[in-house]
């Protein structure tokens, strides 16, 4: 992006070094591509550029790794905690970090996100939250919110069938070895300020080696949501939000 004044033009935005120039895959209106910028930004004004390795499982994100320009991997779907404790355990002078979405760290991935956080693993988590399972067709996920209609449930969610929404964040927050979680959102540009914020608090406490550190996204999925990508931001103000609270839990 460039400003012009009457004496000169500079440049006062560009594409972060750790974020590759070429084209999404993604869906229009996905906020995994905001979220690897965030990151990317992140991992570039923390100079760990050279010391930094994503785990990202299964999902939506398992291509992150053409999109980084740093180390990555990948694991089995679920597994991604696991992968990664063993590299921090292994290489505990890198910056290592998972990648996962809502079925993947919450449903799947359940035993993995639990004994991990129980351990106080020094390692950061970015939990993306869509509500809903996106690579394999848009069925409910463990945070499916009641009511919300998916391939699964095309009359909605029901409690007395499927339960309600899983609070993996708040469950989480219970462990003694879970040092820092915080819930943001993408919705509005002030928003994805904030969540970059929390992404950077989470890198920080592991370079500092507090402990265990997740921050979860509310992030729009327009396609299995069936709306347009102003619909879905709109969504998460008005709906999303009221079931996952925006802030510090712990």
């Amino acid at each position: 992006m460039l400003e012009r004044n009457d004496l000169a033009i500079k440049k006062i935005f560009s594409r972060p070094k750790s974020l590759r120039d070429m084209q999404t895959h993604y869906c229009a209106g996905c906020g995994h591509g905001i979220t690897h910028r965030l990151v990317a930004e992140v991992v570039d004004e923390l100079e760990i550029r050279e010391r930094v390795i994503a785990v990202a499982p299964v999902g939506c994100a398992v291509v992150a790794y053409d999109y980084w320009d740093f180390d990555c991997s990948e694991a089995a779907h679920g597994r991604a905690l696991a992968v990664a404790t063993a590299m921090k355990r292994l290489r505990p002078q890198n910056i290592v970090f998972t990648y996962q979405g809502d079925g993947d760290l919450a449903a799947i991935g359940t035993n993995e996100t639990i004994h991990a956080a129980n351990r106080g693993e020094n390692l950061t988590v970015i939990f993306i939250n869509n509500a809903v399972y996106g690579m394999t067709g848009g069925q409910m996920a463990p945070t499916t919110l009641i009511g919300q209609r998916t391939t699964t449930t095309p009359k909605g969610r029901q409690e007395k069938i499927h339960g309600w929404p899983l609070r993996i964040s708040e469950m989480l927050a219970q462990l003694p070895g879970v040092k820092y979680i915080e819930r943001v959102s993408l919705h509005t540009p002030s928003e994805v300020l904030k969540a970059k914020q929390a992404i950077k608090q989470a890198f920080k406490n592991q370079i500092d080696e507090v402990g265990f550190s997740l921050v979860e996204i509310l992030s729009p999925c327009p396609t299995y949501w069936e709306m347009s990508p102003p619909e879905a931001l709109e969504w998460i103000k008005q709906v999303m939000v009221k079931e996952f609270p925006l802030g510090k839990i712990k």
